[in-house]
């Protein structure tokens, strides 16, 4: 079986996938108590609109005076076509509301996933051939507390110790700071900490115990006896095979980042990325908001892992896609 037919077949599952799971959120949110009507109503009768009138119009808005029917089948030719719809509780259109949110997600989660690999790996790494030493102790420590403490929790201490009592850091995010600004990069430290804690504690235990298949192989034997130096041994002979399978956490790692994380870090740091956008559609009700959101992370995951499995084949030439 040729890659070419392998991945149309993944591109084929990834389509059935996203059709699914975006069926799956729209049944979710029409079998969810509250439907945003009355929040809206109440709105428009602070601003001394009419009650009646309001909820007739969060009904038209939303396509709630159609039979579910044809509300499911408008949302998911708007998904395909791009066509995302309006969010009636930011009053623009999704994509717009989508625009404005990504860059502050991206401006914490790539420093965060960047320096969790590098960390991560390298501490692993370093762990894996300095194995029973006081190094090696301390980073299994480290990976253990960081998978173990809660994110909300370990955001609110952190808040509590940098920001309330020593008054370091800002307590939360405040926009219009600028972004290559150091007053923005102070704002940014306690989530990106928050944020790659946990990750680097994942990436450190797994390439520990990968690396640690190759410490005592016969072929890195080989390669200190021919009088290879320690760099090149861990990063050509141990590095690299133990790569392979790192890939596959990876992806997740990253998604984790951007997404799972993002909703609990951007609602204690009230960062208005992403995530807490995503968080306050669902709590309002926006289902235009929340069917785009949720088809971000699931685009994302399912070319993740396609790209995945092909850059296998790029870091070990003797995996086919013979018998897949």
């Amino acid at each position: 079986m040729s890659m070419l037919w392998y991945v149309s077949r993944r591109v084929a599952w990834a389509v059935i996938a996203t059709y699914l799971i975006l069926s799956l959120t729209f049944g979710l949110l029409v079998v969810a108590p509250g439907d945003g009507q009355t929040a809206f109503a109440f709105k428009a009768a602070t601003q001394g609109g009419n009650v009646d009138d309001a909820k007739e119009t969060f009904d038209e808005i939303t396509g709630r005076d159609e039979p579910m029917l044809t509300r499911y089948k408008n949302y998911m030719v708007n998904m395909a076509t791009l066509e995302w719809g309006w969010s009636y509780t930011r009053n623009q259109p999704v994509l717009t509301a989508i625009s404005e949110a990504y860059p502050y997600s991206l401006m914490y989660a790539l420093p965060a996933t960047l320096i969790s690999i590098v960390l991560g790996y390298a501490i692993g790494l370093y762990s894996a051939t300095h194995q029973y030493t006081l190094t090696d102790y301390f980073g299994t420590f480290t990976a253990f507390f960081g998978i173990s403490i809660p994110n909300f929790w370990f955001g609110i201490m952190l808040i509590l110790v940098f920001a309330v009592d020593l008054g370091w850091l800002p307590s939360y995010y405040q926009t219009g700071k600028g972004v290559w600004t150091l007053a923005n990069a102070k704002q940014l430290i306690l989530p990106i900490i928050v944020l790659s804690t946990g990750a680097i504690a994942g990436n450190m235990r797994y390439s520990r115990a990968e690396a640690l298949e190759y410490v005592h192989a016969d072929f890195v034997k080989t390669a200190r006896a021919k009088g290879a130096d320690d760099w090149r041994v861990l990063v050509r002979h141990i590095f690299r095979p133990a790569l392979v399978p790192l890939m596959t956490i990876l992806v997740a790692d990253i998604l984790g980042l951007l997404f799972a994380g993002a909703y609990i870090t951007e609602v204690v740091f009230q960062i208005p990325g992403l995530g807490l956008l995503s968080y306050k559609a669902i709590v309002q009700q926006d289902t235009a908001l929340v069917m785009a959101t949720t088809l971000i992370p699931v685009f994302i995951a399912i070319v993740g892992n396609l790209l995945q499995d092909i850059a296998y084949t790029v870091l070990d030439p003797r995996i086919d896609y013979g018998g897949r």
